[in-house]
């Protein structure tokens, strides 16, 4: 069978802008070597936003990091897997490729930009680095580069503010500027990690609405970090729950949302505030008038990396469990019929 034009552009549209596959990264401690991420395995499409989920320490950050190749060295190290980006497998790029890559083609929103911003050089300056780093533009042209990307994101009057520090700007602003830095080169795929942390909700809203109007705009793809499953709804398109290193659900939105395959999933759903379960007040606690159900918890805490549980990572917190969930780790399967829907529990079709 002979291969056209037609078929190999076919199959280069099919390719997708990121593919994660069996990714592992561990850290050396004094207790022995720690799988923060165990077999992660995603992809994101082209001008697609994937959500990733969890608890603290669940492995999404070292995730996105491993995707930039950035975990420290010799502590840490990404034992196996691959990170495709647009077919290219990055994890075998020498670092000097792999500088061209951050920053360029993929860039990334640190959680505190308080942290992540030089306090000691102002926001315009910092732009202006990561402008010239990657673009052969003369400093003058960085500089309009700059505050073009300070007035796309809302900064306002972005030919002073150019020149402010970090410590004069609000945290929405700073967090803006994060995003305008990350953005100035136009990459290709942007990971954004838990990137309304720390704001009010007013400045959330307008920050994930600003990183899916660029989204929008420039055509990248997007990760989205978070904890908050909300924040997932309103942005992301796919999502992918994580816990302890492990992906245990992933589904389009709407799937995920309508009907959760996981029990780990179904309680972060649960957990979720909402006007009809809303919290007792301490006088229906202490048998005083009627009030609404209190709000739902998952009970106990995320295991110890280097002392999991036998079979289902879960199992211990589980509410469904059963004594077979020790015996074995189920396998990430499809489920409900669904081939875009996977979970990783032997109960999912009761869930």
């Amino acid at each position: 069978m002979v291969e056209t034009v037609a078929d190999k552009d076919s199959a280069a549209s099919r390719v997708p802008l990121l593919r994660v596959r069996d990714l592992v990264t561990s850290f050396r401690t004094e207790r022995g070597v720690l799988r923060a991420v165990d077999e992660v395995s995603f992809e994101v499409p082209e001008g697609a936003t994937l959500g990733i989920v969890g608890e603290s320490g669940c492995g999404k950050s070292v995730t996105a990091l491993s995707i930039l190749r950035l975990i420290p060295h010799p502590q840490g190290a990404i034992e196996r897997g691959s990170v495709e980006l647009r077919g290219k497998d990055i994890l075998r790029l020498s670092e000097r490729e792999m500088q061209e890559i951050r920053g360029n083609e993929i860039s990334m929103i640190f959680q505190e930009p308080m942290t992540s911003l030089n306090p000691v050089y102002t926001v315009g300056a910092q732009i202006i680095e990561a402008i010239r780093l990657h673009q052969k533009k003369s400093r003058r042209e960085a500089r309009e580069r700059a505050i073009e990307m300070l007035r796309l994101v809302g900064i306002p009057a972005p030919e002073t503010n150019v020149d402010a520090y970090p410590h004069q700007l609000s945290g929405g602003m700073r967090q803006r500027v994060m995003i305008a830095m990350a953005l100035a080169c136009e990459p290709s795929l942007l990971i954004a990690d838990e990137p309304t942390t720390a704001l009010d909700v007013t400045i959330q809203a307008q920050i994930l609405a600003l990183i899916a109007k660029l989204r929008d705009k420039l055509g990248m793809g997007v990760v989205l970090i978070t904890h908050d499953l909300g924040v997932v709804a309103e942005v992301a398109s796919h999502v992918v729950v994580m816990y302890a290193g492990r992906v245990v659900e992933c589904a389009p939105v709407t799937s995920l949302f309508e009907r959760p395959r996981h029990p780990y999933t179904r309680g972060l759903l649960r957990s979720l505030p909402s006007f009809e379960a809303a919290p007792v007040t301490k006088a229906n606690a202490d048998g005083g008038r009627k009030g609404r159900a209190r709000l739902p918890v998952i009970e106990g805490i995320v295991p110890d990396l280097m002392a999991l549980p036998p079979g289902c990572r879960f199992v211990d917190r589980c509410p469904m469990a059963i004594d077979a969930c020790r015996d074995d780790e189920p396998a990430l399967a499809t489920v409900g019929g669904n081939p875009k829907h996977l979970s990783r529990c032997i109960r999912a079709e009761e869930v």
